[in-house]
């Protein structure tokens, strides 16, 4: 899901006005049809993280949006089902990436332009070496003048020297039927807090489905090298509950649910730094289950954090020195 007017905090909206037209020239360089705009509805109490959140960034940074009550949201998309004192804060410029065909589109043009891919390759270490660094794997030992690490859950275990105390988490996503094709279909993507949580829902046309889940799901920390991806019906149960109490048009039969991972910093913000014993290592991770939709501008802060040591980008909230 990608968004302009951004709930978690008002900074974040400089750099998804650089991710928007990033994402849309690498779809035009691999000739792949990534970013589709279907507007967003931000739903929930006017006093709740959500709705105000969105609401600050939005007048901050003079986005277009509108505010609807909830019978006017009903109205509009009679899917949706909340109580009356919600209201939706709607942004024209909302939509979804696909991510598995970006992720796909991004290293064809890597390779194009001279990168080497090293695919299912286990990395054992990312150490410091002279001013350069040592990059041990299954198969080699290479060394380079300088090394990013992106690893997700697994940045902890490649730098130990981190001091910051990463969590990771077990999350869970789901695909459902729609009992009522069409109420679906016409769903913008969406945000929903509610008594059950915060949860995202992407109406999938072309697959018949919409995509459903929590954000945070049960804030179960993992350990990524063992943590157990099968879907339960307590899982399954954690998620339906939302969707058929708000989106009652959607609970049909689940069809596909899949468990992934947060690797979580304590305020939630992003990690993105050199490494203050060894800055020829950048860490550019932990993103607390938000950071895709951003990946071409942290892309681009990295690269010039690993070439130059600086970036033009204000990166002052997502430095390793603001945990001490």
């Amino acid at each position: 899901m990608i968004r302009l007017g951004y709930f978690e905090h008002p900074s974040y909206v400089p750099m998804l006005h650089h991710a928007y037209p990033l994402w849309r020239e690498i779809a035009s360089a691999s000739g792949t049809s990534l970013l589709h705009i279907t507007g967003i509805a931000e739903i929930g109490p006017p006093d709740g993280a959500l709705v105000k959140g969105t609401l600050a960034a939005s007048q901050l940074h003079g986005l277009e949006h509108e505010v609807l009550s909830a019978a006017e949201l009903t109205r509009r998309y009679p899917a949706f089902d909340v109580p009356a004192n919600y209201v939706a804060v709607l942004q024209p410029n909302g939509g979804y990436l696909e991510a598995e065909p970006a992720i796909a589109a991004m290293l064809k043009l890597a390779r194009a332009a001279g990168a080497t891919v090293h695919a299912n390759e286990r990395v054992h270490a990312i150490e410091p070496h002279g001013s350069g660094v040592r990059i041990v794997t299954e198969r080699d030992t290479v060394k380079a003048t300088a090394a990013i690490v992106a690893a997700g859950a697994w940045t902890r275990s490649l730098l130990p020297q981190l001091s910051v105390p990463l969590r990771v988490t077990r999350e869970v996503m789901a695909w459902f039927e729609p009992i009522d094709v069409p109420a679906i279909v016409a769903l913008p993507v969406f945000l929903l807090e509610s008594r059950y949580g915060m949860h995202y829902g992407l109406p999938a046309p072309a697959r018949g489905l919409i995509k459903f889940a929590k954000h945070h799901h049960r804030s179960e920390t993992v350990d990524p090298d063992t943590c157990d991806r099968t879907i339960s019906a307590a899982d399954e149960a954690l998620i339906r509950t939302a969707l058929a109490a708000h989106v009652p048009a959607a609970s049909g039969r689940m069809t596909a649910a899949k468990a992934c991972l947060y690797t979580v910093t304590p305020d939630g913000d992003f990690l993105i730094d050199r490494l203050p014993d060894a800055p020829q290592i950048v860490v550019g991770s932990a993103c607390s289950g938000h950071g895709f939709k951003f990946a071409p501008v942290i892309g681009e802060i990295l690269a010039d954090l690993a070439t130059t040591g600086t970036t033009t980008y204000d990166i002052s909230r997502f430095k390793l020195s603001r945990f001490g």
